[in-house]
């Protein structure tokens, strides 16, 4: 657990996270009212990889508690800085999971000293490519959001999963269950009350794995690339969708250690 009171607030944070292995740091964010125990399976491959593995529970999730109103991603960001700061980590590898890539980035922009690459995992740009209509983050919102919706039909929800969150001929049952709807409202409100320029980028200069998902219903893909240039690496994982780690927890697994062993190598 990580305990702190921001300058701003008289409340004080706590940030629940779970701590797996040793070596390199690889920290991973969970996507939109879900929990860093998605990851249970990548977590374990990288472990045995030789990575150490953070996962910070956002505010809303287990016991990871704070103001849930009015926050932005900056706040986020500061709620996982505090995790990095008590363990002193230095700067880490930090994948996030869909939404979660926003909080990512945003940490890369705010505290450069903490980051040394970011994995965005089935993530969302947050911009569009030239000529495109579409609103931001706007992509089967309805599915999205109708998942973990606890008052909808078990059928119904299993649709949502299955029109956003999985790819042809995947189990989406698993993801019934693990939805907490107080993060959902804090995470969307933050994500729109956020300047994209705040993040967008991940602050000026760390590597960036783009990892998209082969049959993502979601996302908009190859927009990071051809506006970021050679800072972006795209890599496909196939048969994935938007949930990607349910999916192929070994491929999403070994595309983030071959990332972290570049960029660590590369100081």
């Amino acid at each position: 657990m990580a305990s702190y009171r921001p300058n701003d607030s008289a409340d004080a944070v706590q940030i629940e996270f779970i701590d797996q292995g040793s070596g390199p740091v690889i920290c991973i964010l969970p996507s939109l009212a879900r929990s860093g125990r998605d990851y249970d399976e990548v977590s374990d491959h990288l472990v045995a990889g030789g990575f150490r593995v953070l996962r910070p529970e956002p505010r809303g999730v287990g016991r990871s508690r704070g103001p849930m109103d009015k926050l932005d991603l900056h706040v986020f960001a500061a709620d996982v800085a505090a995790v990095l700061d008590q363990e002193k980590t230095g700067p880490v590898v930090v994948v996030g999971h869909a939404w979660g890539s926003q909080p990512a980035r945003t940490l890369a922009a705010d505290r450069p000293d903490l980051v040394r690459g970011v994995v965005m995992a089935a993530a969302s740009a947050g911009k569009l490519p030239p000529g495109s209509t579409e609103k931001p983050y706007s992509r089967l919102r309805d599915a999205i959001d109708g998942a973990g919706d606890p008052s909808l039909p078990e059928a119904q929800r299993l649709d949502c999963l299955r029109r956003a969150f999985f790819a042809p001929g995947h189990d989406p049952s698993p993801w019934l269950g693990g939805w907490f709807p107080a993060a959902h409202d804090a995470q969307s409100h933050a994500r729109e009350a956020t300047p994209i320029d705040d993040y967008f980028s991940a602050g000026d200069t760390v590597p960036i794995l783009d990892l998209q998902a082969e049959f993502d219903a979601v996302v908009i893909p190859n927009v990071m690339k051809p506006m970021l240039g050679e800072r972006v690496t795209v890599q496909v994982i196939r048969d994935a969708g938007h949930a990607m780690a349910p999916e192929q927890p070994r491929a999403m697994s070994d595309a983030i250690a071959a990332f972290a062993r570049r960029v660590h190598a590369a100081g």
